[in-house]
Order: structure tokens, then sequence, then C-alpha cells
């Protein structure tokens, strides 16, 4: 009875956890995506996405690089592919435990580790090359922040674009849509969007 209790007792704060984290959803032109965040485990990094999100900074953006079995990536683009302003790099948290598994939401950066700003990448398969291996320039990886819960349909629909040749900045780029897959909105999932998708289903029935 002991151990049963203990082990109820050690379930409890991880289901509390779940159910307080906070979420986001990317209303895009292939459909909405919901991605749920882990300040517990990158408490920087979901900070710095949150402000971008409340800034309305990612409305408009697109996912400007999609490489099918890898990954689609975004935010940081306008539909003109002009790289928008962002404020200072976050430090790098990818030594948090969290894998680049399919489904997670990590920061996209330069060569320089502790370089991410505001894009950021969703997996589409499990890039193992991508994690954390040590505190070095080659081994730091890229830093996992959340998932989709919602919507990875989307993703894969998205990922399956075809792509080819674009520019970027009015730069030459690989990997580039052949139609622009715009973010029309990024907003945080509230308390009060949850009667309103009740009282919709309601209308439905």
């Amino acid at each position: 009875m002991r151990r049963l209790l203990l082990t109820l007792a050690l379930m409890l704060p991880l289901a509390a956890s779940a159910d307080t984290a906070p979420r986001v959803a990317l209303d895009t032109t292939e459909g909405t995506i919901v991605i749920e965040l882990y300040p517990d485990k990158a408490p920087a990094t979901v900070a710095n996405f949150l402000q971008y999100v409340d800034d309305g900074f990612y409305d408009g953006t697109v996912f400007h690089r999609v490489i099918p079995r890898f990954m689609i990536q975004g935010g940081g683009f306008t539909r003109e592919y002009r790289q928008k302003e962002t404020r200072t790099p976050v430090a790098n948290e990818a030594d948090n435990g969290l894998r680049n598994e399919r489904g997670t939401l990590a920061m996209a950066r330069t060569s320089d580790p502790h370089s991410a700003t505001a894009q950021f990448f969703i997996n589409t398969v499990n890039n193992t090359n991508l994690n954390h291996r040590g505190k070095n320039p080659a081994g730091w990886g890229y830093a996992v922040f959340g998932k989709v819960v919602e919507g990875m349909d989307v993703v894969d629909r998205i990922s399956a674009l075809p792509t080819g040749r674009g520019t970027l900045n009015g730069m030459p780029a690989g990997d580039v849509p052949n139609r622009p897959v715009e973010m029309r909105s990024a907003r945080r999932v509230t308390e009060q969007a949850a009667p309103e998708t009740a009282r919709e289903k309601d209308t439905t029935q």
C-alpha cells in the first residue's frame, strides 16, 4: 500500500504539469497546428517563443524551408521571403534531455549554438543527429521546447508540398515551397477557447 501511495504521489505532479502546459495554435494556410510547450524543460526558450507569439511576430510569416523526411522550418520570413528583424538570441537549452523526435518543436539557428532567435522547426521524423551530445560547437544540438498535440496531419501535408529553388532575402536558396505556406496567426490557446469549442460542437449535433 505504501508503495502504491508513493507511486500515485509521484504521478500527480506530472498530470498537473501536462494540464497546465501552455499551448499555441498556429493557423496556417494548410490548417491549424496546436503546440504544447515545456517551460519546465526549456524556460528561456519557451519565454522567448511566447513573447514573439504575444507580439504578433509570427503573423504573416511562412514555412520557408521544407525538407521531406526531415523537418519544416518557419517563423522568420514574410510571405515575400524577406527576413524579419528579431530580438537578441536566446541561450541554447538543448541539454534539457528532450530529443528531436517526430512532432517535436525545436529552435533553428546558425552554426553558433547560441544564435537562435525566432525561427523554429517541427521534426517530421526522429532526427537523432540533432540531439545534444556535448557542450561544444559540434555537439550542442538543437533545443526542443514543445510538441505538436493537434494537427500533425497538417505538418505532414506541408512536408509533402513541392519545393525547389527560391530566394530568401534576395539570395538563392533551396527547399523553398513552390507556393507560400503562411502562418496567418499564432495565438495562445486560452481557457476561454474550450467552452467556445464545446458550444460549436453542440450546434452541430
